[in-house]
């Protein structure tokens, strides 16, 4: 495999992947044992599990660590615009000769046996991370938790569990206690965990499971609290109060993930509010509800603005309709396209009054995606009005002859996200 393209290389690992899923960590395990055990290598780890807000409270927990002068690997997934994205070795995305030194390494010693596309890369970021130097290492979970790729750390440094919806319910469960059950599973004996606001059946589950294992909470409103305010927020937690600025990203629910990030932040000892005020202002997370100032789509907008959101199920559908709600009233049309593995009508419940019209499309090279005419029923079931169009650009070229100046949001799939950040970012 030397010397292939880095998808060409991803291409043949995708030829491994078994045709029934079943979750387990046997697999990796393996692949790990015949690597060296490159997993025990690694710096103290940050396991992030949870339906919304991982990407989201990783980076700002990146952000906090590096504004203190630390390096951090850090793995997440999907990517939007290259695979490379997902593995930041000590503060850089890994580049394609080292990404593909790592792949092939996996792929000779996977030796032909069936492994899924996101076990063997995830065993590829670990010997990326194993192998160079850092202070933290950042693992995201990919899909549940307990049965996750990345849940192969026996002490972790920290545990944390982002808020819990329903999401993968096919894999995962058809009720929030079936999946808080899953995500709970990277709790670890010894090592702490930080708690996001969660359902209350969601967090009995957790308790429980925290019981169980022997792992010590620390929990939303229990031992650490914020409250929003117009210039900022103020963080409460066993060290005191602190009052910081809003994050740069936008939405109440990235106040939410700015909280617990500083409550990790706090509890690795950076409590330095000039720190933790860099970490806010300075991080990045593209398509959260991201304004795009431009690129093609935006020279075809006009004067009305262009957002970008990757959110893509009933609860992320739900911080949308706040996000909008909470900026300045305007006519909103939604240029909506999804995967049909998703709970579409939840999603499109959440949005039915913020949009004055949705514009649906297909998701471009994406196999699973719905149509726009089957996109935009869902739309109509939900009371939102709707229309079709045959691609992003005339999508957003009707919004604007139909209503001149107004806000665009382009929604519904982080693939979408990643084809817009591709083509028009």
């Amino acid at each position: 495999m030397s010397g292939e393209s880095t998808d060409k290389i991803l291409n043949k690992i995708m030829m491994l992947h078994p045709k029934i899923i079943d979750l387990k960590l046997d697999r990796v395990l393996s692949l790990l044992k015949k690597l060296g055990n490159p997993e025990k290598e690694l710096p103290p780890v940050i396991h992030i599990s949870g339906t919304n807000g991982k990407g989201s409270t990783q980076a700002i927990i990146k952000a906090g660590l590096e504004a203190d002068g630390k390096t951090v690997h850090s793995y997440t997934s999907p990517h939007l615009v290259r695979f490379n994205e997902r593995i930041n070795v000590a503060g850089t995305i890994i580049s394609d000769d080292k990404l593909n030194e790592v792949l092939c390494e996996c792929y000779k010693s996977n030796a032909g046996a069936q492994i899924t596309y996101f076990e063997l890369t995830t065993v590829a970021a670990i010997l990326a991370f194993s192998r160079f130097k850092a202070d933290y290492c950042i693992l995201e979970v990919g899909l549940g938790g307990r049965f996750d790729a990345t849940n192969i750390i026996e002490e972790p440094e920290v545990c944390i569990i982002t808020p819990i919806s329903l999401d993968h319910e096919k894999l995962l469960g058809s009720t929030i206690e079936k999946i808080a059950f899953e995500k709970a599973g990277i709790l670890k004996n010894s090592s702490p965990c930080f708690v996001a606001e969660q359902e209350p059946e969601a967090l009995e589950v957790i308790k429980n499971v925290a019981n169980t294992v022997g792992s010590n909470l620390r929990i939303y409103n229990e031992d650490w609290n914020l409250k929003e305010k117009a210039d900022g927020f103020y963080f409460k937690d066993s060290l005191g109060g602190v009052k910081l600025p809003l994050p740069s990203l936008v939405g109440s629910h990235q106040v939410l993930n700015a909280g617990i990030s500083v409550a990790v932040l706090r509890h690795l000892g950076i409590s330095s509010k000039s720190v933790l005020r860099n970490a806010l202002l300075d991080v990045v997370w593209p398509a959260r509800m991201q304004r795009l100032v431009s690129g093609p789509i935006t020279e075809i907008a006009k004067n009305s603005e262009i957002w970008l959101d990757g959110g893509h199920n009933p609860a992320a559908g739900q911080v949308l309709s706040d996000t909008l709600k909470s900026l300045i009233p305007k006519k909103t049309f939604l240029i909506c396209g999804m995967l049909n593995t998703k709970d579409v009508s939840g999603y499109m419940n959440n949005l039915k009054d913020i949009a004055d019209e949705l514009i649906a499309i297909s998701v471009p090279e994406e196999v699973a995606t719905l149509t726009a005419l089957e996109t935009s029923i869902f739309a109509k079931k939900a009371g939102i009005k709707a229309t079709q169009a045959q691609s992003l650009e005339d999508a957003v070229s009707v919004a604007v002859l139909h209503s001149g100046p107004s806000r665009i949001v382009i929604c519904g799939s982080l693939y979408l996200a990643g084809f817009v950040l591709r083509n028009h970012g």
